[in-house]
């Protein structure tokens, strides 16, 4: 008798451990689906921000800008404007189809140049951000197969690793990234992007993350070039989501204002 109840419950306990495994198991997000999350946080139906942008260059010299930068249709299209220094007031960038279509404004030469699809992997305003860096909400999603690397500590916090290799045929900025995405609301924190060799290229830290309008937003972006020893840090001085864009306003026209 006493056999047969220590069996059941040898049964019992390996029964509940069976079913706590699958259950952690399947609790497992994808690579695809953490993209799909935090894509879904950053990618915002319509924003608004004034930003400041210290450049460090790899001698040290650091160069200040300040400008404001619109998105709508979830980061499809983004326009920015600069504000200071004099020198850069008034030049502006508009890009479309997630950066795929690019156009400049200098006040200078009071033109508009739609630029070669090339570009879009150019700094920006000389900064270690490219114009895809800043403007293709999708090409996570798109562009990229994304695996679940497990789990990592990062700045304190339980992180998932994630690897997104680029798709050949889509010709991705970089052929490959890995981001760490905080597990608590699938906001990421790091992001390595590597070069054709396999040695990663840039690195981005968002920090100062804060609960705008109820949403995640980086207050603070980093972006560290190791293979030029530069960086840019970019510092959200406001942004609000509740903005909603005038009719005609990711335009040329509006590039001349």
């Amino acid at each position: 008798m006493i056999n047969k109840m220590l069996i059941r419950r040898i049964h019992t306990v390996f029964l509940i451990f069976s079913i706590s495994m699958l259950s952690a198991q399947e609790a497992i997000p994808t690579g695809d689906e953490l993209i799909e999350k935090m894509t879904a946080i950053m990618s915002q139906e319509a924003s608004k921000a004034l930003i400041q942008q210290v450049i460090t260059t790899s001698s040290g010299r650091e160069r200040t800008f300040e400008f404001e930068m619109f998105t709508a249709d979830e980061g499809e299209k983004t326009l920015m404007r600069y504000l200071k220094p004099s020198a850069a007031k008034g030049q502006a960038f508009l890009m479309l189809n997630n950066a795929d279509d690019i156009w400049t404004y200098f006040p200078r030469t009071k033109r508009v140049r739609k630029l070669a699809s090339s570009s879009k992997n150019q700094k920006v305003q000389g900064s270690d951000f490219s114009y895809e860096d800043l403007g293709s909400g999708d090409a996570w999603k798109n562009e990229y197969v994304s695996t679940n690397l497990g789990q990592e500590k990062y700045a304190g916090g339980d992180c998932w690793k994630v690897e997104s290799i680029g798709i050949l045929e889509k010709d991705p900025a970089y052929p490959k990234m890995i981001v760490l995405v905080r597990q608590s609301d699938f906001y990421p924190l790091s992001i390595d992007y590597y070069d054709d060799n396999g040695n990663i290229e840039k690195t981005l830290i968002l920090s100062n993350i804060e609960i705008v309008e109820g949403i995640p937003t980086a207050l603070k972006m980093q972006m560290v070039n190791h293979a030029e020893g530069s960086a840019t840090l970019m510092k959200t001085i406001s942004i609000t989501y509740d903005w909603a864009p005038p009719d005609n306003f990711f335009s040329e026209r509006t590039l001349r204002k």
